[in-house]
């Protein structure tokens, strides 16, 4: 990556942010909101509270990458934006990256928020941090390829139809797959957890800071099929996206 597309990313993340922020600085406490709303349910029935804060960590990076590859792509399509930023002349990988990064800037206060409170209530530790971070960071980009994906496929569809679509799969993946709640609920469909890429980020989470005991050849495989499904996604919309309309 030069210089010109790292600086491109940069202007077109505050681009995408900034006059947000402005316009609804509530907004950051309302991405935290969000993927909190589960918590409550959590204490009202006893479970573990730290295992819930993992879980919005994780479920605020995966509904914030779905909802900007989907909802920001199909918005700028409708506003004309992209066909601005096409002119200025941008790279693709410039856009996309912008795009996704604008709103994992924004939900950066709620995660430092569950983060300092899960390490208060022990269900991550410092010296599981590294890893924490690293497991959202490929969970936030594998979900946003998966995003990047469906607009792709789905560019004739109205701003209102992706929204609606990119809502429903932000939620499902936070909050159906054991993210919010341990993986051994499901038994000996626990293996579930490694498909969806929410799920194994949070038990890889769980794992480093000692509340999952999984091998380390099951450690090693979830790290490789998180890495895999963002490298396949990715691939996949860059050889099927169209920068500039035909």
């Amino acid at each position: 990556m030069n210089l010109k597309v790292l600086k491109d990313v940069l202007v077109i993340t505050a681009l995408k942010s900034i006059p947000d922020l402005k316009r609804q600085p509530l907004m950051i406490f309302l991405i935290g909101l969000i993927s909190s709303l589960p918590l409550y349910f959590i204490v009202v029935f006893g479970g573990q509270v730290s295992y819930g804060l993992i879980g919005a960590m994780v479920s605020t990076v995966s509904f914030i990458g779905m909802s900007a590859a989907i909802q920001d792509i199909s918005w700028d399509r409708y506003v004309k934006i992209r066909e601005m930023i096409i002119a200025m002349p941008v790279h693709p990988i410039s856009y996309a990256m912008g795009i996704a990064l604008a709103p994992l800037v924004l939900s950066a206060p709620s995660l430092i928020f569950f983060g300092a409170i899960a390490m208060l209530l022990g269900g991550l530790t410092l010296a599981s941090l590294f890893w924490a971070a690293i497991a959202l960071i490929l969970c936030w980009a594998t979900v946003s390829s998966i995003g990047f994906l469906i607009s792709t496929y789905l560019i004739k569809a109205s701003p209102y139809t992706l929204n609606s679509i990119a809502n429903i799969l932000g939620i499902a993946l936070g909050f159906i797959p054991p993210v919010y709640y341990p993986e051994e609920m499901l038994g000996s469909f626990s293996w579930i957890s490694a498909i969806f890429p929410t799920s194994n980020a949070a038990s890889l989470i769980r794992a480093y800071s000692g509340s999952l005991d999984l091998p380390f050849e099951m450690v090693i495989a979830r790290w490789l099929i998180l890495i895999v499904t963002m490298v396949v996604f990715a691939f996949i919309t860059a050889a099927k996206a169209r920068w500039r309309e035909p």
